[in-house]
């Protein structure tokens, strides 16, 4: 969902930065970059780790989530990214079935899901809080495949980060790596393939996709 159909990343850097003033944390620009496709759980268990953090990760991931909330709540200038609603409405037309998999929370998916209207659009959604590991690790588009009754070898995934695209490579899934604008220190080498704007893409291509 984050830098594939909506950037909500501005609003999440903020958050994160606030709150790594609170805890008077110094959070390299490289070390945030790795940080993308990862849970904010996954996240707070790391900075946890290398900082000694004294709080428990699940106050560490409200305090976060309280913050993005607060500044999501506030932010007019929060849109879809270009694009990216001609591609859903043209697959869901074609009866092509979609499934969201996002590292993102529950309560977060449910925030831009209600604010676009997607609901209409996605047959499953898939969080990554339900997940003990997140992206690279392939099992939140295990269970999206599962989910879909399809085999993996005939779904695609559509990836902006350098750990979702391992997660779908991982899962033996054909994946398209989408190197917008957006994107900050992402290696997209092992996408099969890559697309600059989703004008890229369209049903007769994805369809006639050869894995």
């Amino acid at each position: 969902m984050d830098g594939v159909i909506v950037d909500t990343e501005p609003v999440h850097h903020f958050a994160y930065h606030q709150h790594f003033k609170q805890l008077n944390i110094e959070v390299s620009r490289e070390m945030y970059a790795s940080f993308t496709g990862n849970s904010t759980k996954n996240i707070y268990e790391r900075l946890k780790g290398i900082f000694n953090l004294e709080d428990d990760v699940p106050t560490l991931v409200q305090t976060k989530r309280s913050l993005f909330n607060d500044a999501f709540d506030n932010k007019e200038d929060l849109y879809l990214l270009d694009g990216v609603v001609d591609l859903i409405e043209e697959l869901y037309q074609n009866n092509m079935q979609l499934v969201l998999a996002s590292s993102s929370a529950k309560v977060t998916i449910q925030r831009i899901f209600n604010r676009f209207d997607l609901h209409q659009y996605f047959r499953h959604i898939v969080s990554g809080e339900d997940f003990p590991k997140s992206k690279p690790h392939p099992a939140i588009f295990e269970q999206a495949a599962f989910l879909a009754q399809t085999p993996v070898e005939n779904c695609i995934v559509i990836e902006d980060s350098t750990n979702g695209i391992l997660a779908a490579k991982a899962a033996g899934i054909y994946c398209v790596g989408y190197d917008s604008v957006n994107s900050k220190l992402q290696d997209y080498s092992l996408a099969d393939v890559v697309i600059n704007h989703f004008n890229e893409l369209n049903f007769e291509a994805i369809r006639n996709i050869r894995v």
